[in-house]
């Protein structure tokens, strides 16, 4: 296991998902959280040190598991199992707490859609990432 690039990677990913939240959840799809009920919101102007922490910890658990799993994962070269291993987590992960999230949560039906797809395209372009730096 190559700790250096998984290090890397999980940096590579905390970045490029900053940049993705400034520019979607922070600017252009911020309209969707003032959709009613906005009383779930946490009023954030910037995330704190703690978000990015989590965020971290969270990344490079994902990159970890690509470095597990990745000669399993099916694809002809790595940046396109990357892609299936991202895709591969959105179904496992994203979709089963976004239903949750419809089902027992004040949220608005437009977020829940917004995160789904916001999602879709992130965490297989995550994956991508993770190959391109940790390789196979």
């Amino acid at each position: 296991m190559k700790i250096g690039k998984i290090i890397i990677a999980t940096v590579a990913i905390t970045v490029f998902d900053a940049i993705i939240g400034a520019i979607t959840c922070g600017g252009i799809f911020n309209w969707v959280y003032k959709i009613e009920p906005i009383s779930v919101w946490k009023p954030i102007e910037v995330p704190g040190i703690s978000y990015y922490i989590g965020a971290i910890i969270l990344n490079f658990i994902f990159v970890l598991v690509y470095t597990i799993l990745n000669k399993g994962v099916p694809g002809k070269n790595k940046l396109i199992k990357g892609a299936v291993f991202g895709l591969c987590v959105w179904a496992i992960g994203i979709l089963p707490g976004m239903f949750a999230t419809y089902m027992f949560m004040t949220v608005a039906p437009t977020v829940i859609i917004y995160w789904t797809i916001l999602a879709l395209i992130q965490t297989p372009l995550k994956g991508l990432i993770s190959a391109a730096i940790y390789g196979e």
